[in-house]
């Protein structure tokens, strides 16, 4: 996953279809997603987890291939998570180390059921 600093993070332009900014309470379903290269998925706080579900919807039942970024409060112990549930990149908050953020995926390194990224099991991926 790819952690980008708040400042480096550029929201959609006016005007381009190609990045989509997508609201926590509109359907990941209905989103038209011809042309568009990456969509950005807000948290307005840590509480509220609508965009996981978004993100989930986007890479496994509509097959988008494009980056996904999570934006707003990112809090760097939801990161795997984030990644897991199809995020490929995020934008800390202002003031978070990104070498304390990158730690978090060195400390969960595998994981037993299979994720948006990765949707085959551990224990198949092992008998193949």
């Amino acid at each position: 996953m790819k952690l980008l600093a708040s400042h480096e993070h550029q929201p959609p332009a006016e005007g381009d279809a190609r990045v989509v900014a997508l609201a926590n309470d509109a359907d990941a379903m209905a989103l038209p997603l011809e042309g568009v290269e990456r969509v950005d998925l807000h948290f307005p706080n840590f509480t509220d987890g609508r965009a996981f579900s978004q993100a989930f919807l986007l890479r496994r039942r509509r097959g988008f291939k494009g980056e996904i970024r999570a934006t707003g409060d990112v809090l760097i112990d939801q990161l795997v998570q984030m990644q897991r549930t199809g995020f490929s990149s995020a934008v800390l908050r202002e003031g978070v180390d990104a070498a304390d953020a990158q730690r978090q995926f060195e400390r969960f390194p595998g994981f037993y059921q299979g994720d948006a990224v990765n949707p085959q099991p551990l224990f198949a991926a092992k008998a193949a």
